[in-house]
């Protein structure tokens, strides 16, 4: 979704959010490690090109790059709330607003369909034109942040096929187990926005498993494969995966 910002330019605060398809435990790493050098910046824009930091209450961090004129330029702060992976508070003082050092305070909520909601509330400017500045600066950080965090996904039709035609109608007790821990699992990926939608089929040559899921790769969903409990107890589960060509959704 598109990042949002606002700026009270008499209060001297920033108020920004974007929503994100992606774990807040991902998009935390994103924001406090050297993973910024990755996406903080833009052609046309501006490049971070190194980061350092001492992720603590106490810590400090120091960002530097490189703008779209060729000049460099730093930001450096301290750390003052470190809560992984829903919220990071930090100072920032950047070497080209004179000296003035501002609060920095990041919010992460997980959202129903495996969205983030990122807030940050940027506080303490003295000077009108920098909290302007900054405000239309965090919607494009917001929306970098968004396609790093967030890359573009797939979809796939996944086959669940059991291994003999009667199987719904007489599993043992240690296949009924099994499968509904399968249904867990897919219970999890779906709240994680992975699955879209997933059920059992009544096919008269014999039901199956559907699911239809995006993910960033084949790589990925064979990872999710391995630790289905159906693949994962041998029980004579297979997957047969297909690849969408396109997914039109309500």
């Amino acid at each position: 979704m598109n990042a949002r910002a606002i700026a009270d330019l008499t209060g001297g605060t920033v108020l920004a959010s974007v929503d994100i398809a992606a774990a807040p435990e991902r998009i935390f790493r994103a924001l406090a490690s050297e993973e910024i050098t990755r996406w903080w910046g833009a052609e046309g824009h501006y490049r971070t090109t190194g980061w350092s930091g001492d992720v603590r209450p106490g810590g400090h961090f120091r960002s530097v790059g490189r703008g779209s004129d060729g000049s460099d330029f730093s930001v450096e702060g301290e750390f003052l709330e470190v809560s992984p992976p829903t919220r990071l508070v930090h100072t920032w003082r950047p070497d080209w607003d004179g000296g003035s050092v501002t609060t920095v305070t990041f919010t992460l909520a997980l959202l129903p369909g495996g969205l983030t909601r990122v807030t940050v509330r940027h506080e303490g400017f003295a000077n009108p034109a920098s909290c302007q500045g900054h405000s239309d600066g965090w919607e494009r950080v917001f929306g970098w942040l968004a396609g790093y965090a967030a890359p573009a996904r797939k979809p796939f039709l996944v086959r669940l096929l059991a291994p003999r035609p009667t199987f719904p109608f007489d599993m043992t007790e240690a296949e009924r187990r099994v499968m509904g821990e399968h249904v867990v699992y897919w219970r999890q990926r779906l709240a994680e926005g992975v699955a879209v939608a997933f059920g059992p089929v009544g096919d008269p040559a014999g039901p199956w498993g559907l699911g239809v899921v995006e993910v960033e790769s084949e790589e990925a969903l064979a990872e999710y494969e391995r630790r289905d409990p159906a693949i994962a107890a041998n029980i004579g589960m297979r997957y047969q995966v297909l690849p969408m060509l396109s997914l039109v959704s309500r």
